[in-house]
């Protein structure tokens, strides 16, 4: 009886120390950092954005003119011409604010923009990363970066280089 009972204790722990998983770490912003495609693809958007932003800020500057400009004629017109000008501010103003929603919104311009260029990038990544795992029998892998309750983690585990690698980035 005490043979089956130790028999029993001994697969027991063997099935546990099977079932142990085998995790690793990744930098993300290492890894972007360290792929040219994204720098470029960063930038891009970057100029994009900020083309698109002038556009916006012309519009509500000239919105902001033809309010001052109704301000100080607004004494020498008739309350027609009044009604005519208040009209034709709210509706730049109101341009104004669709254009940025257009470029800037939830599913805007500059969203379909980072998307285009991105995605591709963070697919590429991804399947690396998949491949590292299946190579060395990881079941998790955490993003560094992201993760902000790692206070600690041995930088054997860290396959940032390896993901680089399988990218052609090798280091």
């Amino acid at each position: 009886m005490k043979k089956i009972a130790l028999v029993l204790v001994a697969v027991l722990a063997g099935m546990f120390s099977v079932s142990a998983q085998k995790f690793a770490l990744v930098d993300m912003e290492y890894i972007l950092k360290n792929i040219p495609s994204y720098e470029m693809a960063n930038e891009q958007l970057n100029q994009v954005s900020q083309r698109w932003q002038r556009e916006v800020d012309d519009l509500k500057k000239e919105a902001d003119t033809m309010y001052k400009n109704y301000q100080s004629d607004m004494v020498f017109l008739t309350d027609e011409q009044k009604k005519k000008k208040e009209a034709e501010i709210v509706a730049k103003e109101k341009e104004a604010s669709q254009l940025q929603y257009k470029y800037f919104g939830p599913q805007g311009e500059l969203f379909k923009k980072r998307e285009s260029l991105i995605k591709p990038i963070q697919d590429e990544i991804y399947n690396a990363m998949k491949k590292v795992s299946e190579e060395r029998g990881f079941q998790v892998i955490f993003d560094r970066a992201s993760s902000q309750s790692i206070l600690f983690a041995s930088p054997r585990i860290d396959v940032s280089n390896e993901v680089l690698a399988k990218l052609g980035y090798g280091k």
